[in-house]
This record gives C-alpha cells, sequence and structure tokens, in this order.
C-alpha cells in the first residue's frame, strides 16, 4: 500500500522532460520516494493516507539555493535598512559575532519553518560566519533541519580576511586557511550523505572573494574536486564587488572565478547581477549554477540579474531567499514572484511567466545543488517532496484560466501542505512539529541579546 497520495488537484505540475500538467492529478509517495503520478483518468492506488488537493495547485516542492539563516536574529534591524551591501556588513558584524549553538539552533528551526510555509521543501544555508566561542554551529543547523524534518544542504563557509588584512569582517569571526580547511573536510565527512534521496547534504563555501585569500579559493575547489562536493560562493554582486575585485586582483569577478579554479559544473554562486554578456556566456558554458535573489538584490539596490539571458546561456539559475537581514522575508513563493516581475523588467513582458519562475525554483534549485531528476520534479524515483497550494476565496475570485499563472499573479499565497520525504512539514497551513513555539521563544532572547536590546 501507498504511503501517502495527493490526490483531485486541479493541476498537477509535474516539472518533468515534457513538462506535464495533469488536469485532476495525483502524486503516491512511498518510502520517502515518488512511486507514480496520474491524472483523473489513471487508477489510483490505495494509501495509508491522503491528502485532498481539490481547488489546489501541486506542485514539486520548492528548492532554496541562498540563504544565511542566522541573520533571522537581526531581521530588519532599524539602522541596517538604508546601506549598499559593503557597508550594511560592516555595520552588522559586531552583532553576528554574538550568536552560539542555542543561538544558531533556535535560528535554523525558526528559518527552515519559515521556508516550508512557502513550500520549500529543500534549502541550503550558507553559514559563514564561526565566532571562536560560538560552538559547533554548522551540527547546530543540521540537527534542526532534522527535528523539523526538511532536506538541508548546509555549507561550510568562512572568512580568512579581517579588517587589519584588507577585508570587511572584524578579527573575532575570521579563521586561518588551515583551521578553515580542516573545519570544511570534517564537516564532509561527519554529515554529507550521498545517497539517493539524502537528506544532508554539505558543500564549502568561502564568503566572498572580498573576504578570503585567493589560495583559500583555490584550496577550496581543490578540496571539493577530492571529496567530490559542490562549491558555492557570492559572486558579482553589485558595481562595489566588481570595483573591489578590479582594484584587489586586478581582474573582474568573473576572471578571477577561473582563475581559482571554480570555473565548474560542481560551482553555484549567489546574485550574479554584473556579469556582462561575454561572461554570461562563459558561466553557461561552464555549466555554473547562479542563486538568483531578487528580494535581497532590490533592497540593498544591488541591481536586476540577467535571468534571462543568463538561463538562454546554459546556466542552471536557481532561486534564493537569501540572508534575513536583508531580503526580510524567506518565502520561496515570494521570490518566484519576484523574480516573475523582475524578468518582466528588465527584458520584456514576456520573459517573466510563472512557468519559468517556477522552473527556476524546482528545477533550477535542483540544477545549483547538483541533483537533478531527484529535487524539484515529480516522476518515480524522485523523492517525495510536494507542496500543495490552494487557488479558492476572494484572491482567485475568477482566476479559472491558468492555474499557474493564477498561482503567482494572484495571492499571497502560503503552502496549505509541504511534504518532505513523503512527511507533512506543514499540514493545513500550519507547522507539524509542537516545539515552534518554545523555539520561537528561544529566538526572541537571543535576537534581543545580539540586538543588544535585553538591558
Amino acid at each position: 500500500m501507498t504511503d501517502l497520495l495527493v490526490r483531485n488537484a486541479r493541476l498537477l505540475v509535474t516539472m518533468d522532460d515534457r513538462r506535464r500538467e495533469l488536469a485532476g492529478g495525483w502524486v503516491a509517495i512511498t518510502d520517502g520516494l515518488v512511486e507514480a503520478v496520474g491524472a483523473s483518468t489513471d487508477p489510483e492506488p490505495s494509501a495509508t493516507r491522503v491528502i485532498d488537493a481539490t481547488d489546489c495547485l501541486v506542485t514539486p516542492g520548492l528548492v532554496n539555493t541562498h540563504h544565511h539563516i542566522y541573520q533571522n536574529l537581526t531581521r530588519a534591524y532599524p539602522p541596517m535598512t538604508d546601506s549598499p551591501l559593503f557597508g550594511w556588513l560592516q555595520s552588522l558584524y559586531p552583532l553576528w559575532e554574538g550568536i552560539d549553538e542555542e543561538a544558531v539552533h533556535a535560528s535554523a528551526f525558526v528559518g527552515l519553518a519559515e521556508l516550508a510555509l512557502s513550500g520549500c521543501t529543500t534549502s541550503t544555508d550558507h553559514l559563514y560566519l564561526h565566532p571562536r566561542r560560538g560552538g559547533d554551529l554548522l551540527a547546530a543547523e543540521i540537527a534542526a533541519a532534522r527535528e523539523l524534518g526538511m532536506r538541508f544542504h548546509p555549507t561550510r563557509g568562512s572568512m580568512s580576511l579581517s579588517v587589519k588584512d584588507g577585508g570587511l569582517p572584524p578579527d573575532s569571526v575570521v579563521q586561518t586557511d588551515d583551521e578553515i580547511l580542516a573545519a570544511s573536510e570534517e564537516a564532509v565527512h561527519r554529515h554529507h550523505d550521498r545517497s539517493h534521496g539524502a537528506m544532508v547534504r554539505v558543500a564549502l563555501a568561502p564568503c566572498s572573494p572580498f573576504s578570503v585569500t585567493e589560495q583559500l579559493m583555490v584550496q577550496s575547489a581543490e578540496l571539493a574536486e577530492r571529496l567530490d562536493v559542490r562549491l558555492h560562493t557570492h559572486f558579482a554582486e553589485n558595481a562595489e564587488d566588481d570595483a573591489f575585485s578590479l582594484a584587489t586582483f586586478g581582474c573582474r569577478p568573473m576572471e578571477y572565478l577561473e582563475r581559482t579554479g571554480w570555473c565548474t559544473d560542481r560551482t553555484w554562486v549567489a546574485h550574479c547581477v554584473m556579469p556582462n554578456d561575454d561572461e554570461v556566456r562563459r558561466l553557461g558554458a561552464a555549466r555554473i549554477g547562479v542563486a538568483h535573489c531578487p528580494n535581497s538584490n532590490m533592497i540593498l539596490a544591488s541591481g536586476l540579474a540577467p535571468v534571462t539571458a543568463l538561463r538562454a546561456a546554459g546556466v542552471r539559475v536557481g532561486l534564493g531567499v537569501d540572508g534575513s537581514s536583508s531580503a526580510d522575508s524567506a518565502s520561496l513563493w515570494m521570490e518566484a514572484r519576484l523574480a516573475m516581475l523582475v524578468a518582466k523588467l528588465r527584458d520584456g513582458a514576456a520573459a517573466g511567466t510563472a512557468r519559468m519562475a517556477l522552473e527556476c525554483a524546482t528545477l533550477g534549485g535542483a540544477g545549483c545543488l547538483g541533483r537533478e531528476g531527484e529535487l524539484g520534479v515529480l516522476v518515480p524515483g524522485a523523492v517525495g517532496d510536494v507542496a500543495v497550494w490552494r487557488l479558492d476565496g476572494p484572491s482567485f475570485a475568477g482566476a479559472v484560466a491558468d492555474p499557474v499563472e493564477a498561482w503567482l499573479r494572484c495571492g499571497p499565497v502560503s503552502a496549505a501542505h509541504t511534504v518532505v520525504h513523503g512527511r507533512p512539514v506543514v499540514d493545513d497551513g500550519r507547522i507539524v512539529h509542537r516545539g515552534l513555539g518554545e523555539q520561537l521563544r528561544t529566538h526572541d532572547r537571543h535576537a534581543r541579546r545580539i540586538q543588544r536590546l535585553d538591558a
């Protein structure tokens, strides 16, 4: 008997190679993997549990490809709301050096719960800040993901250049190259699961070219190759980023990526707002992935990423909510809607469609994480990760012609049900785990401490 059957969808979007969309569709999940999908005319299997998707759109679970979850401890911090990237970072580092295991555990639990409410089933996290007295932060957030039941791709991030070395962060949150490489290798050996349907995989992620040495960029690429894991960093984020690269390295960020050994299909980069036409072509030729973060890019006035051109060049474009101190709202649905609207604004009305945005949020995210055919698609053998979206009520009155366009053009929308590995994390719009209230109280205590509001 099937473990879980999601049935009677107004439309089920498979995102398979033929992009099938099944009216009255259903998906059956057993042992955490998709067993079968069908339309209303196909016989349904018997199931232990059934989710009725009447008046709902059913999609693969959404994939978040860039985040700094700990930053929700300083969300919407007032002094920082009007600063561009470099000044914004320098002002927040002194607060962030106060994070520790309990704070990171609570922030990860709360942040992943927020993502699940937006239909996200898999999230990465770029945890690049490791204060010397903070404890094992990576293990703390992995524990939170396991408790909640989310599929998790944390990265062992790093910074090795402090202010005294020409970087931006204070000495208290940087490590030496040797410390970083040793900790990175240990993290992969402890936590990385290579099996099909894995719930935890680890990538290596020097924070950015302006916060680590060139030697660490080179050695991280070599280590990732040896361990067969993925690479992640910030890239071509804004005009300041370009100017820094030219002044410091004597080249644009794209050339720096190439000369440090990062131009490989195991790499995905965050933002990628400022590549020129030739660089877009080179990124596509290398099969690099890009985490598109439209909300954060607008809040920090970084610019409009050339997503249409990147996709046309063969770049695997996913979506990222980015850190909650810049994006402030960790909603994959909102990022998908903004990706649709930004593409229209930048490249014309026809460039941005709901299906384009959904493809980025599912297949593009799977490509960034190196899990094509496994994540972001509803076909037999793929992971049993599903999002169910209600399309009824006043917000959707009259939206009867195209459920996919209605999903992003109407709303706002939260997931009615979010299923990860065949198990509901969100049921009828609510987090299933009973510990959310306690985690929110712990989160509030640490947020007040870190923002120095607890006196």
